[in-house]
């Protein structure tokens, strides 16, 4: 069987640089079956889905279905859907949480200040997560269905294995770096995981820790960010979480040059092209021949910045 994830790890396609960005996510736990458009093609009423759709574009909010690993017999009963939002940029990433018998309420919220960050687009009746990191393995077969032969079993290994913090979700971009994945609240994603290394990235991210294997980028950074946060860290082999904050990037397509500084005051300036990934590829299963682009470093230079 010809598979999207295949053909990317035999090209030893580069995972740097593409994550889903996405500054915060509202994640709406909704058992049963995902259509490939799973806000509006699952039971999830659809109205709702659009609605949220027309809301959040534009803010920075990404959503998605959530639900936990597992067989998703549709039992036609009332349910509750637990609710998380989490903002991811460094420095001020938090995760909030909520319990909602009718998940109209979500349109409530103010999706444009949740974008930026301010907990207070929330409305009443949330409340801080203090459980364990969010592991959110995408697993939707209707979406591709390399998710679904390589994400549902990653995600059934991490639940049996005491991972309180592990979901399944509906789409995070990439399924041809499959199993992949998003850990909140510092929203790194990883590609070609396995169970061995999700593990140790949890236990990083309790530390306030980032590991740049097989990491795709944070998803608080456009895709040029998101490649220089990564290409300081193998410099410098810093690991804080909120230790790097791009802060400012320069040109556009194919070549710019983004400044990442730290909290200790230095600076980095570094040159990402973008460039066309060669010999084509499916980027999803049975999709055309495609050369997707890749993020590559063209140079790193410290800039002049006295230490704080």
């Amino acid at each position: 069987m010809s598979m999207c994830a295949t053909a990317s790890h035999d090209l030893s396609e580069p995972l740097a640089g593409t994550a889903a960005v996405a500054p915060t996510w509202l994640l709406i736990e909704q058992s049963g079956p995902w259509g490939a458009e799973a806000l509006t093609g699952s039971h999830l009423d659809p109205a709702l889905g659009r609605a949220l759709e027309r809301a959040t574009k534009g803010t920075g909010v990404r959503v998605a279905l959530i639900r936990r690993p597992g067989r998703h017999a549709d039992r036609h009963l009332p349910a509750r859907h637990r609710v998380f939002v989490a903002h991811t940029r460094p420095g001020d990433s938090w995760i909030r949480t909520a319990c909602l018998t009718d998940p109209v309420r979500l349109m409530d919220m103010d999706f444009a200040a949740l974008g930026a960050g301010d907990a207070g687009g929330l409305r009443d009746g949330w409340e801080p997560y203090t459980g364990a990191p969010l592991v959110l393995v995408c697993t939707n077969g209707k979406r591709d269905r390399c998710c679904a032969l390589l994400g549902r079993p990653l995600a059934a290994e991490l639940a049996a294995s005491g991972g309180d913090g592990t979901w399944e979700i509906t789409h995070i971009g990439g399924h041809r770096f499959s199993p992949t994945l998003v850990v909140l609240p510092y929203g790194y994603a990883y590609g070609r995981a396995t169970a061995h290394a999700v593990k140790e990235v949890v236990a990083a991210v309790r530390e306030g820790r980032v590991v740049t294997e097989g990491c795709r980028g944070r998803s608080a950074w456009e895709r040029p960010g998101q490649a220089a946060d990564l290409a300081v860290r193998e410099l410098t082999g810093e690991t804080g979480a909120d230790a790097l904050t791009v802060v400012r990037t320069e040109g556009s397509a194919p070549v710019w040059d983004v400044t990442v500084a730290h909290a200790d005051g230095r600076e980095w300036h570094v040159w990402i092209a973008q460039i066309a990934e060669e010999p084509a590829r499916p980027q999803s299963c049975g999709a055309a021949l495609l050369a997707p682009a890749r993020m590559d470093v063209l140079g790193i230079r410290a800039a002049a910045v006295s230490p704080r």
